[in-house]
């Protein structure tokens, strides 16, 4: 009896990664087709927040109260945290130069949306610095039984991007090498647009 209900778990453990990884699999591309309204949104609003000076908002907890907020200079990186709900973070971002409205409304948009992380990252393509947008959204689709909680990790890039015939983004077209972002492979959404899943949520 105990052997049975031992194949029975391992049988129901198989099922269970089986079905994570088909999940996996399918979720980001019809989570962006169904969201794509909302993650467009908030990818156009960040971008021109950061067009001045860059720099990086993201949730530290699972109820999205508190706000991380990273401004970057050319030689200093200033790194707050806030409540949501706190005035002191407009009156930061303002005296930093940042358009506070703009924020606020980002920072809704990314709590309706569960986007954990935005950031600006810098590539290389001949020699030349270029920036794409990291986006980064908290799923519980994402999470099967007894594992460590993933992240849909999705990149914005202003051209076109190269791919293999598995949709892998690729560093060049004649160079047909990965390219790695924070050293995870990505895959096409659209032109443009490429996604992986992480444990890591930035």
């Amino acid at each position: 009896m105990k052997s049975f209900v031992q194949h029975i778990s391992y049988l129901l453990l198989l099922v269970l990664l089986f079905s994570s990884c088909a999940v996996s699999r399918q979720f980001p591309v019809n989570y962006y087709n169904e969201h794509e309204k909302d993650i467009v949104g908030i990818e156009a609003v960040y971008s021109h927040i950061a067009q001045p000076k860059l720099l990086s908002l993201g949730f530290t907890d699972e109820q999205f109260r508190h706000v991380l907020i990273e401004m970057k200079t050319d030689s200093i990186r200033y790194v707050y945290e806030f409540n949501l709900s706190d005035p002191s973070l407009y009156d930061s971002l303002h005296k930093y130069g940042y358009d506070t409205t703009a924020t606020a409304y980002l920072l809704q948009y990314m709590k309706q949306a569960n986007c954990t992380w935005v950031n600006k990252l810098d590539y290389y393509v001949a020699g030349e610095k270029r920036l794409l947008t990291f986006m980064s959204i908290r799923n519980k689709s994402l999470r099967a039984p007894f594992s460590p909680e993933k992240y849909f990790i999705l990149t914005f890039y202003s051209q076109p991007q190269y791919y293999d015939e598995k949709g892998v983004l690729l560093d060049r077209r004649n160079l047909r090498r990965a390219r790695k972002v924070n050293n995870e492979i990505f895959y096409r959404i659209n032109d443009k647009v490429c996604y992986t899943i992480s444990a890591k949520f930035r």
